[in-house]
């Protein structure tokens, strides 16, 4: 067959048609759809030299899938066109003038300047996009209609949206909402959603997928129809977003203003026992204020007051999370600002007690009464730490008890078997004794 009968079945698949990716199917794929931007696509590639039809790359000889994200630049301009262009078990031939290749300057040593490169593809599978922290394809994202420009949502911002939550193929969930990010679960919105959302831009529209441990978890959401342990897939438009200011935007006095609305918002989160939302909003004092400069004794002694309170609202929430370790640590940075912090020493107090170690969580019971002799409830509390440390000896010393007397035991019976050994092979002797004096006497006899 000739090049020009070949290109005859071409069809061009570059935006505005100028020739530069010619595609011609050698085997039809399977079904309508076919991969999205975004997407990681598995093939097979075979690569030759238009001019003289050398081969230099394939897949095939590695004996190894080729894979790559689709539309993110990291194949060739023509890879990106065409292999969007095909279909589940498509093969087909992709003829692509250098400029989208490797243009001018080749890829020496193999691929000389301005090569035109004819590549055979096929292409297997493709799945979405996972933009989970841990890429443990609990998050994955396939692209519908990309979005406008580079800038994306950060926390804090308040996006608008249109969703469409699906388990099961049964939609759940269809509205317009219009929430700050780091507060979806007041909406009804997953953590894994949330999350996803720091990632689009304006005007996008992608299709979400969540495991269960993103989405509701293994309790589900009754409220809205979400069972137990149920993996979901939501559509989604972002219709705008406003981006909140970075800290590093703020002057220390927008700072402490800021800290102030954090604190506040934390406050209510932490009355309706939103302990979660009540952290997130803790934490944002203290990112903003850990680090001061430039201010005033006035406005420092403010800075100040509102991040020991940061400290200590947290070490709150993460002892109603059960977050023990966390809850001690920020109770030590809040005593690390103010050594006679009667609040501090009581929560650091209860994360030590929480976590086993009464005898710890005594000293700082004690110091709550140091600085405050009538607290009723650092007494109670210490004497608690009193019981258990009581019933941890009493327990420590049955432990004991019951290996010193298993020991014992163990000693008595070693001692009696030795004397059983003894006696055995005491009676073995006195036979032996007896046979040779008998002997011995015969002997004495026939000698006589």
């Amino acid at each position: 067959m000739s090049g020009e009968e070949s290109n005859s079945k071409a069809i061009d698949v570059t935006p505005n048609k100028d020739g530069g990716v010619l595609k011609e199917i050698l085997k039809p794929g399977e079904g309508e759809e076919g991969p999205w931007q975004g997407d990681r696509v598995f093939v097979h590639y075979v690569g030759t030299l238009a001019e003289d039809g050398s081969k230099f790359d394939s897949s095939r000889d590695r004996g190894e899938r080729f894979a790559f994200t689709l539309g993110k630049g990291e194949v060739i301009k023509a890879w990106d066109l065409g292999v969007a262009s095909m279909k589940k078990g498509e093969i087909a031939k992709l003829i692509c003038k250098s400029e989208y290749a490797y243009g001018e300057q080749g890829s020496p040593p193999k691929i000389p300047p301005n090569a035109t490169l004819v590549f055979e593809v096929e292409l297997f599978e493709w799945q979405g996009e996972d933009i989970s922290l841990k890429k443990d394809g609990g998050i994955m994202r396939r692209n519908i209609v990309p979005g406008e420009g580079y800038q994306t949502p950060n926390e804090s911002a308040v996006v608008d949206v249109h969703i469409t939550g699906r388990v099961n193929g049964t939609v759940f969930d269809d509205r317009d909402v219009k929430f700050p990010l780091g507060e979806g679960i007041e909406h009804n919105i997953p953590e894994g959603l949330e999350s996803a959302l720091e990632k689009f831009k304006k005007g996008e529209k992608s299709t979400i997928s969540l495991s269960s441990n993103y989405a509701f978890g293994s309790a589900g959401n009754a409220a809205i129809g979400v069972p137990p342990g149920a993996s979901l897939v939501y559509e989604v438009e972002m219709r705008s977003f406003e981006k909140a200011k970075e800290s590093w935007e703020m002057d220390q006095e927008e700072k402490i203003e800021h800290a102030k609305a954090c604190k506040d918002r934390g406050t209510n989160f932490l009355k309706q026992d939103k302990y979660q939302l009540a952290a997130k909003q803790y934490k944002k004092i203290i990112g903003l204020l850990e680090y001061d400069s430039g201010l005033d004794d006035e406005k420092k002694a403010e800075s100040q007051a509102i991040l020991l309170a940061g400290h200590l609202n947290l070490a709150m929430a993460y002892l109603k999370m059960s977050e023990n370790s966390l809850a001690k640590e920020h109770a030590s940075k809040a005593l690390e600002m103010d050594k006679k912090n009667v609040k501090a020493y009581f929560r650091r107090g209860q994360a030590y007690l929480n976590l086993g170690e009464p005898n710890l969580a005594k000293n700082d019971f004690e110091a709550c009464l140091e600085v405050e002799p009538n607290n009723k409830a650092a007494k109670q509390q210490l004497q608690l730490c009193v019981a258990r440390m009581k019933a941890d000896r009493l327990k420590e010393k049955q432990i004991y008890t019951g290996m010193f007397e298993k020991f014992a035991r163990q000693d008595k019976a070693k001692e009696a078997a030795k004397a059983s050994n003894k006696d055995v092979m005491a009676g073995d002797v006195g036979d032996w004794n007896t046979a040779d004096e008998k002997n011995d006497s015969e002997k004495s006899e026939k000698i006589c």
